[in-house]
């Protein structure tokens, strides 16, 4: 009997060994890429360089189907064309950015005549979160939600 108790305990030793050094091995995901199916590339690029300020990087299809954005350390953004038609999109599913200067940004939008929202849709307000972060919401050229806030 001490001898099976003796081999238990060994195997159990080894599967609790086993099993951290296999979680131990295992690293979190980080994210990639973000892909948005966009109707029109050219205006949704010229949106997201222009309005939104990304830098826009390489792709490596050259199909005239894509535009890859960088995020940094972050990722990249993915605008791929050929989407049929605009969906009505829910503000829950978005897209955020942070800057610097909410304010900044929202001259950024009034130059281009963006209409923007605060999180209960009140035209030309500003979310104030209990945490202190300032935050607004638009659409991009094919409806996409898109949250800018001052988080940094």
């Amino acid at each position: 009997m001490k001898k099976l108790t003796s081999i238990f305990i060994l195997i159990m030793l080894f599967t609790i060994i086993s099993e951290k050094s296999f979680s131990q091995k295992m690293q979190s995901p980080s994210l990639n890429h973000i892909a948005v199916y966009v109707n029109n590339l050219e205006v949704s690029t010229k949106f997201y360089e222009s309005v939104i300020g990304l830098t826009q990087i390489e792709e490596p299809f050259k199909d005239g189907k894509h535009a890859w954005f960088t995020l940094g350390n972050t990722g990249q953004l993915h605008i791929i064309s050929g989407a049929k038609k605009k969906l009505k999109r829910e503000k829950n599913s978005h897209l955020c950015f942070s800057v610097k200067s909410i304010d900044e940004f929202i001259s950024v939008l009034n130059r281009n005549t963006i209409k923007f929202e605060n999180w209960k849709g009140e035209p030309n307000a500003v979310t104030l979160r209990v945490d202190g972060v300032k935050q607004i919401y638009f659409q991009d050229p094919d409806g996409h939600w898109i949250e800018i806030n001052n988080d940094r």
